[in-house]
């Protein structure tokens, strides 16, 4: 993952890029599960605030160590 996240909401496909997901639904998966970052929708569009996926990535690296 790049160290520096954009300014802007993310996207799905941002996400799959960023983290080399095998597809967009791996990102609704982890919405379902309720066990990726914390999302929000937009109309009917779900996007991701960079501070909450960055906070989900520092959660996630603690529980690995």
């Amino acid at each position: 993952m790049a160290s520096e996240l954009p300014t802007r909401f993310l996207t799905p496909e941002d996400l799959v890029e960023m983290f080399e997901l095998p597809s967009v639904e791996t990102v609704y998966q982890w919405r379902r599960k309720r066990t990726g970052p914390r999302g929000f929708r937009v109309g009917r569009h779900l996007r991701f605030d960079p501070d909450d996926v960055r906070a989900w990535v520092d959660s996630q690296l603690g529980e690995a160590a």
